[in-house]
């Protein structure tokens, strides 16, 4: 897989739409080849033509990585292939939205393995072959959900605090190894998710008071500061400070606010 290329190589999870395949462009324009993996896999063909045009090599893996074991069995497709990544991106991940008390089990089960079990499982396979040849970056695609607890999306943000708690936790494991891990921390982004999660007519994502980034926009701050080993990257000033109110403020003034805009 990638065979005879001296460019360096990047996994991108989730890659079929949105950041994650602004994220792939990015890095197939800043000389990286490309495998791209996700459920759909005519959107990922349309993808790996586009990176192909920027002069990268691309190759595509359909897979679903919120079934149970699928995460491990690409990493076992990209050993045994002998495939050496330079840079892993964990973006794949979904929300829904609605009281927890009505969410869907089986929903709830799929967004666990795929925006917990799916990172975790990836990123314990492939990291330490990284710190044995003493290079390589990792990239998690959080949310700015993850700074404060968010009543009717109870899950979707609690997963993304385990995403930003894990990451901020191994990047400071990876000091001095030549590895560096960066959690990118977007806000309210135009691209599919506020659609598919039943989100687009909250107040977060439909009203015109609260600026949207693309996807396209955030993809670079990304890639910036993975490229520079930034531990933590929150794109746009808005969303930087919602983190840092999450932080600061009390729960009974977070909590109000939280959900007029998640529109409890």
């Amino acid at each position: 897989m990638q065979e005879n290329s001296s460019r360096p190589l990047a996994l991108v999870t989730g890659a079929s739409s949105g950041i994650g395949s602004d994220l792939a462009r990015e890095l197939a324009r800043h000389g990286h080849d490309v495998i791209i993996t996700a459920r759909r896999a005519p959107e990922l063909d349309a993808l790996a033509t586009e990176l192909r045009t920027l002069g990268a090599r691309a190759t595509v893996i359909t897979k679903d990585l919120s079934v149970p074991g699928a995460a491990r069995e690409l990493a076992a497709q990209l050993e045994a292939a002998g495939t050496q990544l330079d840079v892993l991106v964990n973006n794949a991940g979904f929300g829904d939205v609605g009281a927890f008390v009505a969410e869907d089990s089986d929903r709830i089960d799929a967004m666990l393995q795929l925006n917990i079990a799916a990172l975790t499982a990836l990123t314990r396979a492939i990291a330490p072959g990284m710190v044995a040849r003493k290079r390589g970056r990792i990239m998690f695609v959080a949310s700015i959900a993850a700074y404060q607890p968010g009543p009717n999306m109870a899950t979707y943000c609690a997963t993304k605090a385990y995403v930003l708690s894990l990451g901020e936790a191994i990047a400071q494991e990876l000091r001095g190894t030549g590895v560096t891990l960066t959690v990118l921390c977007p806000g309210a982004t135009h691209t599919g998710f506020a659609a598919e999660s039943g989100a687009e007519k909250l107040p977060l994502f439909s009203s015109s008071l609260i600026p949207k980034m693309t996807s396209a926009a955030v993809a670079s701050a990304g890639y910036q500061a993975m490229i520079k080993g930034k531990p933590v990257v929150i794109t746009g000033l808005m969303n930087k400070v919602v983190a840092f109110s999450g932080q600061v403020f009390p729960r009974s003034i977070i909590f109000p606010a939280a959900k007029l805009m998640l529109g409890e």
